[in-house]
């Protein structure tokens, strides 16, 4: 029977409030970091939106060289930006791609590094991280992560702002922004010494679908996708580097400053989180922030 108290004894518990100015300000200083981590959330996500916009219309549609083809510049696209691109389509595995360019696999453009066993790294008292598994991948944080370790390879240590791809169980994408920690098996650590992190992080996530699809399909406890489906998932890669360095200008600025928002909100979040038994205890202590008519 799960343990249960009753009424009558709750009615009897004794609970050490602090005056009610003091709640009225830590509402408002929590309140005022609730309404900023909503409103950078919102901000990330348009940013977002916006970017992966441009890279559908640029790199999957072709749509600068469908208009130029046409004989029309391209809508929204600056002249020094529109002459990067070709004016003529060529044949590809892909179908017609912008002449020049290049079919390239996934795993090509980027290294997918597996995570390891960490149970194979246990921790001692001092020196350990925590274990970045699926479920701290879905939730965006460590908060209650296995320990391991720190004596891993660095490779295998991930950062804020690294970009991870689970790539079984619910197949999730996305830049890392809950703390230093361990980089657990069925995780990739997404680099490229070749490309910037958007360009990588749109394709994968133009393929992503088609690789639910996969991981759906398996007749297992947990779907997955194989090596094998990051050869076959291909992507349109221009030979002018000036053509990507030029969208890094404006495509690149859009997800550098979602990822800082990203960032920002989760640092925001465990602050408030930290702050409120602070606050609660007396720990820290607050004056009246706002007047009794707010209220």
């Amino acid at each position: 029977m799960a343990p249960y108290v009753s009424l009558t004894s709750q009615r009897e518990l004794i609970l050490d409030l602090p005056a009610i100015e003091t709640q009225r300000a830590i509402a408002h200083i929590l309140g005022t970091l609730d309404d900023k981590i909503e409103l950078n959330r919102r901000m990330n996500q348009t940013l977002e939106e916006i970017a992966r916009a441009l890279f559908k219309s640029w790199f999957v549609d072709f749509d600068p060289v469908h208009a130029k083809a046409a004989g029309r510049q391209p809508v929204g696209m600056d002249t020094e930006t529109a002459a990067l691109f070709p004016s003529e389509f060529e044949e590809s595995e892909l179908g017609p791609i912008p002449k020049g360019w290049q079919v390239q696999p996934l795993d090509n453009i980027a290294d997918f590094l597996n995570g390891l066993a960490l149970q194979k790294y246990p921790p001692d008292s001092e020196n350990w991280l925590p274990a970045i598994k699926i479920a701290q991948l879905k939730k965006g944080s460590t908060e209650g992560a296995d320990k391991v370790g720190a004596n891993i390879p660095e490779a295998y240590v991930v950062e804020d702002g690294d970009m991870l791809f689970s790539w079984s169980g619910s197949l999730e994408l996305t830049i890392w922004s809950g703390g230093t920690g361990a980089l657990n098996q069925h995780l990739f650590k997404v680099t490229s010494d070749w490309y910037p992190q958007w360009f990588v992080y749109f394709w994968i996530q133009w393929h992503l679908p088609m690789f639910r699809e996969i991981a759906a399909d398996k007749a297992t406890t947990m779907g997955h996708i194989q090596r094998r489906h990051l050869t076959e998932a291909l992507t349109a890669v221009p030979k002018i580097d000036k053509l990507i360095a030029r969208v890094d200008q404006t495509v690149g600025a859009l997800f550098s400053r979602a990822k800082i928002g990203v960032l920002e909100a989760n640092l925001l979040t465990r602050s408030r989180d930290s702050l409120l038994p602070r606050l609660i205890s007396g720990a820290i202590r607050v004056g009246k922030f706002v007047d009794e008519e707010d209220y």
